[in-house]
């Protein structure tokens, strides 16, 4: 979960726990501070952009690369593969990936197109070919020469042009050449139903050649950005590894920011992504790795984009041998739980399903195991996945109005109890240690918790904040639309834009489903905040949460709309069917003294010693 989330979720959190202490009246008056959060901005069109600032050297070595092939008279081609969810353009210079095509996804400009599945401009692009391709290895020779095949031309024999279908695979070579008479083949093994692409390097005559017994494979300048808010993007866009049992992210959060780090023995993979998709390669062999680096750098770009670029780097061991061959695969698609949790090998921990306050260990759970099957599940039967939310927040609902009933009731009680706490703020008005007193005996003669309205809710909130990181950042809601003016449930439902950004919120478009989930709201408000001296409260919260609600996607937002919609009918019921809450005293008031209890009574016996030292 990114900063700015963060802090939303935290201002919601505190407004949500405001809101249902107020309702439940205390003798005390509570005050909170809220804080506004910027939210991100849209930019242009997605454009290949400025060259970032990435290394291209290996990061303990400066020697200078040479190009040491058998001939000088090579020429840049191009060998095309396309299977039934890709098509890959690989080069022979550099014998890497120059561009990848996904078929199943399109561009954010075309994200509705429906037009020939063979006009690959619309489709998603992963690779940044105007600064070279990705996918290389790197090595220092005894004789103090640099081999970065990034920079070196591959022969190449065979068609041009493959398509692959059915179940088919189709392997390809890409042969260098050296002047010395070694050489190394980068061979790929494609299948028509995998975004998994086999990879095998094949050193010929290296042995005791290779210094330091070590040589690196590269990704380097990341993977494109390809959606139309760079600045959302760039929120969820990093570099990992997989190493020591656990994921391990480098995230360049800041602007002109280079971060980096080095990890040492087994890494079972290294990946970079963006929001929605990734680049992800794995050692046939974990064990053998020696190590890792990763590297981003997070810049600007134009009037408010911004963009970041990774690098990673694996250490692997040359073992000197005359023929060494060293296996790999290399997933270039989509950041999909299923498609992921197919290839095994932990890759299921790229799925980010936020966090909060280092509470991962509790959502994350909560979100893979039960709240993203039982989303896929109702999208088997309902293809609209609009409709999905719809009935999946009936669902949530359902499974929580346990925990709501409590809450309802409890507040109830205090509203019953409202009418003595009048009276004992009239007669113990100018004492108000007594008055607080007087109150906890109160709640314990008739056994009410004044914080049983807020315990439910907190309760809740591992669910809520589960909710709140897959609906920001599955790739099932990429471009799907629901009715209507909602074109996209990943994205904000815009149906006005204002032409400037309000200050202090950064708000500038108007988002329907906000307004609907705002006005929802105060409705909610209205049937459960019976006290008038929290009129204003009615008001103002809507109006901030509404606010906040505006840059988030729409698939969020409806399903807060629709949890309001359901919360609101809930509460009529309760309110017209529902039984009148009696005050009747419990048999044993003072048998255990609850914490609300025992607070008071120490902040009462604190303030008679403070008086005491002033006499």
């Amino acid at each position: 979960m990114d900063r700015q989330t963060t802090l939303a979720f935290i201002l919601i959190g505190i407004v949500l726990m405001v809101w249902l202490y107020i309702t439940a009246p205390t003798p005390t008056d509570v005050q909170q501070q809220k804080k506004s959060q910027d939210t991100t901005s849209v930019v242009e069109k997605e454009v290949e952009q400025q060259k970032p600032v990435v290394k291209q050297e290996r990061p303990t070595d400066s020697t200078t690369i040479k190009i040491l092939p058998e001939s000088l008279s090579a020429k840049e081609s191009f060998v095309t593969i396309e299977t039934n969810l890709a098509r890959y353009e690989l080069s022979t210079k550099g014998g890497n990936f120059k561009k990848v095509f996904l078929k199943k996804f399109n561009n954010w400009y075309a994200s509705h197109s429906k037009g020939d599945e063979e006009d690959f401009s619309k489709h998603v692009q992963l690779i940044n070919y105007s600064k070279g391709g990705s996918y290389d290895f790197a090595l220092v020779t005894e004789d103090g020469v640099a081999l970065n095949s990034s920079e070196l031309f591959f022969n190449y024999t065979g068609n041009y042009n493959y398509k692959i279908k059915d179940k088919d695979s189709l392997l390809v070579d890409f042969t260098l050449n050296l002047k010395n008479g070694k050489s190394i083949v980068k061979r790929y093994l494609f299948f028509s139903d995998s975004y998994e692409i086999k990879n095998e390097i094949i050193f010929n005559g290296f042995n005791d050649y290779v210094s330091n017994n070590s040589f690196d494979i590269v990704w380097n300048n990341g993977i494109r950005f390809v959606e139309h808010n760079s600045v959302d993007e760039a929120n969820y866009s990093n570099a990992s590894a997989y190493s020591g049992g656990e994921q391990v992210i480098i995230d360049a959060s800041s602007v002109g920011e280079k971060i980096s780090k080095d990890f040492r023995g087994r890494v079972d993979w290294v990946a970079v992504r963006n929001k929605y998709f990734a680049a992800v390669v794995l050692p046939d062999n974990p064990d053998n790795v020696e190590g890792a680096y990763l590297e981003g750098t997070r810049y600007v770009v134009g009037k408010d984009g911004i963009k970041e670029i990774y690098e990673t780097r694996l250490t692997l061991p040359f073992k000197n041998q005359i023929q060494e061959t060293h296996k790999f695969s290399v997933y270039i698609g989509p950041v999909d739980y299923k498609q992921l949790e197919t290839l095994g090998r932990n890759l299921i921990a790229l799925v980010d399903f936020g966090s909060f306050f280092g509470l991962k260990f509790i959502v994350r759970p909560i979100a893979e195991y039960v709240l993203l099957p039982l989303f896929q599940f109702l999208h088997m039967f309902i293809p609209n996945y609009g409709f999905v939310i719809i009935i999946f927040s009936l669902i949530i609902k359902l499974a929580v109005y346990p925990l709501t009933k409590q809450s309802y009731q409890s507040m109830k009680k205090m509203q019953a109890l409202q009418p003595k706490i009048a009276e004992l703020k009239e007669k113990y008005k100018d004492d108000p240690q007594k008055l607080n007193s007087e109150t906890m005996k109160l709640y314990s003669t008739y056994g009410i918790n004044p914080a049983g309205g807020c315990l439910p809710i907190l309760l809740q909130m591992p669910i809520f904040i589960a909710l709140w990181g897959m609906f920001q950042s599955v790739i099932e809601l990429r471009q799907q639309p629901f009715v209507w003016w909602i074109k996209d449930l990943s994205t904000p439902d815009v149906i006005y834009d204002l032409g400037f950004k309000l200050p202090l919120f950064g708000v500038q478009q108007i988002s329907g489903l906000a307004l609907l989930m705002g006005i929802t709201t105060f409705f909610q408000q209205k049937m459960t905040m019976k006290d008038p001296s929290q009129k204003m409260l009615v008001y103002l919260m809507p109006i901030m949460l509404t606010i906040l609600f505006m840059t988030f996607p729409s698939g969020l937002n409806l399903y807060y709309f629709m949890f309001n919609v359901f919360s609101i009918a809930q509460q009529y019921y309760i309110n017209k069917v529902g039984k009148d809450v009696e005050l009747v005293p419990v048999a044993n008031p003072n048998k255990k003294k609850g914490f609300m209890a025992r607070l008071m009574e120490a902040a009462e016996q604190q303030a008679k010693q403070q008086q005491k030292k002033k006499k």
